[in-house]
């Protein structure tokens, strides 16, 4: 059974319409054979009549009453159907699946999805917060359209993952009022062994680059002494400003805390080989896409608004030193 087609219910629907075979042809601007045999094809496909014909004239049959309500129906969620996929093409309605790392969605992220929803207010961003290694898994398995992390993407992943710097941010290394090193304005970075450590758990982009950075500073991250691990940036702030060990975290989670000095960042000087140089923790937000999924225009208009800041402001950016 071949079924019927939308074709054959719009010139149903104008025989209907017009009660004339020749008529509903010139409306639809077709062949009066082509109208009869579009009709015949239903007739015979459902073994049904649905117009009586009486001499020169056609009545409308109990078969074709029921198609006439339904058909409609069908042509309208049709129409319907026609006009989400315009609108969806034009941006003005449909999903954005985002998958974000802690630190960029809470205090990076925000402002960028408010400039996109003020452009594009009927698209709905859908956005789900979790570490770096759960962001590039879901990115690259399809469950977000673009991911963006601050940590370093898996060699597995990325013959699977597109990745693109969109912004740039720096670790600061932070104590509360009552540890030792409040009162100081720089450390050296022989002395990081020297105190307790709060911790970002393994999969972290911070945790990541953090470590990264121990090893470029001929530290090996099991050297310090780490007394918790916790699963959030506002954890590990909330306890250090009780002045519980010391932590690297992002300096976008901690202005504020730094403005009312219930936090104190401090300056790490490589000391190394008899040195004294300033030697700051600055990591890349990365953005991901897969390589090969089909990309929609309203993903591909958010990558613009991420991109296009970034790209205007970075020829003036001071390069990392570690």
């Amino acid at each position: 059974m071949a079924g019927m087609t939308l074709d054959q219910l719009r010139i149903f629907l104008a025989v209907v319409e017009h009660l004339h075979f020749t008529r509903a042809a010139e409306a639809l601007y077709i062949t009066q054979p082509a109208v009869s045999a579009a009709i015949q094809n239903l007739e015979q496909e459902y073994g049904v009549k649905l117009f009586h014909r009486i001499g020169r004239h056609i009545e409308i049959a109990e078969a074709g009453q029921l198609l006439h309500l339904e058909a409609q129906k069908i042509l309208d969620q049709v129409a319907l159907a026609e006009r989400g996929l315009k609108e969806l093409n034009d941006l003005q309605r449909g999903e954005l699946k985002l998958g974000s790392s802690l630190t960029i969605g809470n205090y990076w992220l925000p402002e960028k999805i408010s400039q996109f929803k003020r452009r594009y207010p009927g698209i709905f961003v859908n956005c789900t917060l979790a570490n770096t290694e759960a962001i590039c898994e879901g990115t690259a398995t399809g469950l977000f359209d673009l991911g963006l992390v601050e940590g370093e993407v898996k060699s597995s992943l990325k013959i699977s993952l597109e990745e693109e710097v969109v912004a740039r941010d720096k670790l600061v290394i932070v104590v509360g009022k009552s540890h030792p090193w409040f009162e100081r304005t720089e450390i050296l970075v022989t002395e990081l062994v020297t105190v307790d450590w709060v911790m970002r758990e393994p999969g972290s982009g911070t945790q990541q680059r953090f470590e990264e950075v121990l090893h470029n500073w001929g530290i090996e991250p099991r050297e310090l002494n780490t007394i918790i691990i916790l699963n959030s940036g506002e954890m590990v702030k909330a306890v250090i400003e009780r002045g519980v060990g010391a932590a690297a975290i992002s300096e976008l989670m901690v202005t504020k805390e730094l403005q009312l000095a219930t936090l104190r960042a401090m300056r790490v000087i490589d000391n190394r080989n008899g040195s004294h140089l300033k030697a700051e923790i600055v990591r890349p937000f990365l953005k991901l896409k897969h390589r090969q999924r089909f990309q929609t225009r309203l993903s591909k208009a958010f990558e613009q608004l991420l991109i296009l800041p970034f790209l205007d402001n970075s020829s003036s950016d001071e390069g990392a030193s570690t």
